[in-house]
């Protein structure tokens, strides 16, 4: 039987090419994954526009969960943050109580499987990289806060045109740019920039716990199935250090 273990489906704006080939790369033996591409219009991956992108796939989750849930998933997780920045904390659990209830499966964001990361890993102190505009990145600030962390050092990556061209590398210097003493933790936004390959390098020359939208959707996710799976490589929260 696929997903013999557990199946996660996983709702994927509509022009990110890294969401899925993440997630395949994580999922453990016996898990399988499951995507839907949420709808949306205009330019894909651009700063500009991307408000109004955000406001029509929130139109259309509805009808992308009743798609996804003919799959019978285990869990089904929105996989974009910045859908999370935009609702605020309010709007967010709201979004998650309707849509759990509409489709009687449990209902994930990113940005909340961020915050139970943070929370498992007793990180109160983040300091935050995003490859946003400066506008979105404080949307992203001001929800960490609300949710009880202190940022101590945030920043966004200069130079995007495309979030979906950036590079590991940039992910990486991205980080290095953002951390600070004072941080716990480094936690990289956006579901569209690539991070796993440079998570346990992080982790290695920082001296503290890395984690990206990436890794906390798919711990968060085995978690909610009942699984307990070691994924090691890619940082201490989904090596179950």
């Amino acid at each position: 039987m696929i997903g013999y273990r557990a199946r996660l489906g996983f709702l994927v704006p509509p022009g990110n090419p890294t969401v899925e080939p993440e997630m395949m790369q994580l999922a453990p033996r016996g898990v399988s994954v499951h995507f839907t591409r949420m709808y949306a219009e205009g330019k894909t991956g651009s700063h500009a526009g991307m408000d109004e992108r955000i406001r029509m796939q929130i139109a259309h989750l509805e009808e992308n969960v009743k798609l996804l849930a003919l799959v019978k998933p285990d869990v089904i997780v929105m996989a974009h943050a910045g859908m999370s920045y935009a609702l605020g904390k309010d709007g967010e659990a709201e979004l998650v109580e309707r849509l759990t209830k509409l489709s009687g499966i449990p209902f994930l964001t990113a940005f909340g499987s961020v915050v139970r990361a943070l929370t498992h890993l007793g990180v109160k102190r983040v300091a935050l990289g995003t490859p946003y505009d400066k506008q979105s990145t404080e949307k992203g600030k001001a929800l960490l806060e609300a949710n009880g962390f202190t940022v101590v050092s945030h920043g966004t990556l200069e130079g995007v045109a495309n979030i979906y061209d950036e590079s590991p590398e940039r992910a990486y210097q991205l980080a290095r740019q953002v951390d600070v003493p004072e941080a716990e933790a480094v936690f990289l936004s956006g579901l569209g920039l690539p991070t796993l390959p440079v998570l346990g390098m992080l982790e290695a020359d920082l001296g503290k716990p890395a984690l990206s939208g990436a890794s906390a959707i798919m711990w968060d996710a085995l978690r909610v199935a009942g699984l307990g799976a070691s994924i090691p490589g890619y940082g201490r929260l989904l090596a179950g250090k």
